[in-house]
């Protein structure tokens, strides 16, 4: 299938994306606008241009960080819902499960209920709009040490939220291992939150296992370098634990992936492990979901069915009912039906 029909096609389709950090969505328009508020002047297209450079992933961290120190107050939090509302149209996405980072905004004096309370009313309206439901995941921290993590988790415990469904571990593996935030992810179990770990992007399997292991995660975002451990390999296709993979995602962080020929995704999908596919930072790596899925379809060798495979496997991999899921998936075949009937001249493959 060429390009064009291919995004058609993507188009039609609803989808679901569940490793999607929420500051790393809004556009370079709208990063310059929230530079202009708090520095009353425009970036420079050098100036953008050196923000968005990195070649690894502390380079990306920095970069990271860099635009959340452009949030000044609260409200400037609605700049992330105007990006969600034309990232999900954009790319027909019903279902996302968003990463919210709050440390950095706290430490300058973000009230955590406020900021909460902004985020979700956003996203009721973006489901009013476009019915697109959006969840959030607590991004509890590795950069702020476990103390913050767990003053992290006690906020979400307090605010008890319906609209944040977990907590994530993100940041560098490499200084800030899984295990040594064991306590706060046994915490965030027995409270009924549901738990989400970065691991395998920069570190081996270790890293991964030990999330698995010692903080009950449910989900593993990147999971890059299960590729090298074949045992590994076969006990995540027996449990069928999901990766959230972002192929570009592991282009620009170089540590396992130097070009995406290379990445591992197929190998892993063709083992029978649980592939996702998300963008991780669109507006940092220049890539939409779509985007990712034709990466995988045109250089990768992924077929149109399994394409579609996995993304009903986004909605399989999220924490909504079963009844939900079937729904949506119900509703992926559905469109892919009327899309290829619309287009009779277009091969299924």
């Amino acid at each position: 299938m060429d390009k064009r029909d291919f995004y058609s096609l993507l188009k039609a389709v609803p989808k679901a994306e569940i490793h999607l950090h929420q500051e790393a969505v809004p556009e370079r328009k709208i990063i310059n606008k929230l530079y202009k508020k708090c520095s009353g002047r425009e970036m420079t297209e050098a100036e953008l241009n050196n923000l968005f450079s990195y070649s690894d992933l502390e380079g990306f961290l920095q970069s990271f960080m860099s635009v959340q120190r452009m949030f000044t107050e609260e409200k400037d939090l609605r700049f992330i819902i105007d990006a969600l509302d034309s990232y999900v149209a954009a790319n027909n996405i019903v279902y996302a499960e968003t990463f919210f980072a709050p440390s950095s905004l706290l430490k300058k004096g973000f009230d955590f209920t406020y900021s909460i309370n902004i985020l979700t009313k956003g996203f009721k309206k973006i489901k009013e709009k476009r019915g697109c439901t959006i969840k959030t995941i607590v991004d509890v921290s590795r950069s702020f040490g476990l103390e913050n993590a767990q003053h992290n988790l006690d906020l979400v415990l307090h605010e008890k939220n319906p609209e944040i469904i977990g907590i994530g571990l993100g940041g560098s593996e490499t200084f800030g291992p899984a295990r040594d935030f064991a306590s706060v992810f046994d915490n965030a179990k027995k409270a009924g939150l549901h738990t989400v770990v970065h691991a395998g992007e920069t570190e081996d399997s270790w890293s991964m296992k030990d999330a698995i292991n010692l903080l009950h995660a449910e989900r593993i975002g990147h999971g890059t370098s299960a590729a090298y451990d074949e045992e590994f390999i076969k006990e995540l296709a027996a449990t069928q634990l999901p990766l959230e993979v972002c192929p570009t995602s592991n282009l620009f962080t170089k540590k396992y992936v130097k070009e995406l020929k290379d990445h591992p995704v197929k190998q892993l999908f063709d083992k029978g492990v649980f592939i996702t596919i998300n963008t991780d930072d669109p507006s940092f790596f220049k890539v939409s979901l779509i985007d990712e899925y034709w990466n995988i379809y045109s250089v990768l060798g992924f077929t149109l069915e399994n394409i579609k495979k996995i993304i009903k496997n986004g909605f399989r991999a999220s924490f909504i009912s079963q009844e939900e899921k079937d729904d949506y998936c119900a509703k992926v075949d559905e469109a892919w039906d009327a899309w290829f009937e619309s287009h009779p001249k277009a091969a299924r493959e």
